[in-house]
């Protein structure tokens, strides 16, 4: 993960900015998931080492873990709306859901820690 970039400091100060305006009209879980990634990406920004990627992949699971458990708490209502359609439901419409982000971003948080070990990544010189 490039941490000098400057679409990721961009892209964090949003998402911060985006989760204090949730948190301010009472949108809670939204909120604590864009403020923990927003913070996560500033922080890649300014950490240079190792850790900004162990931290930022640790982070980005545990807003996965939260919204694996919104997703799951979703289901009766998606179940009820895929039978009012006939039993189809649209790819769009998956992709929209919070169970799948949930797992997006598990898997997301356990390739940055991953990488957070990987030279090839960082561009460690030194053994």
């Amino acid at each position: 993960m490039k941490s000098r970039g400057i679409a990721g400091l961009i892209l964090g100060i949003g998402l911060l900015a985006f989760g204090i305006y949730h948190l301010v009209i009472g949108i809670y879980l939204w909120a604590v998931i864009k403020i923990i990634i927003g913070a996560g990406l500033i922080m890649l920004k300014f950490v240079r080492n190792r850790y900004g990627n162990i931290i930022f992949g640790h982070m980005v699971i545990v807003a996965g873990c939260m919204l694996v458990t919104a997703g799951i708490y979703y289901v009766p209502m998606i179940a009820e709306q895929v039978k009012a359609n006939n039993g189809q439901i649209p790819l769009l419409y998956i992709f929209a859901m919070p169970l799948f982000w949930g797992f997006f971003a598990i898997f997301g948080g356990i390739c940055a820690i991953y990488h957070g070990f990987c030279k090839c990544v960082r561009k460690d010189k030194k053994s």
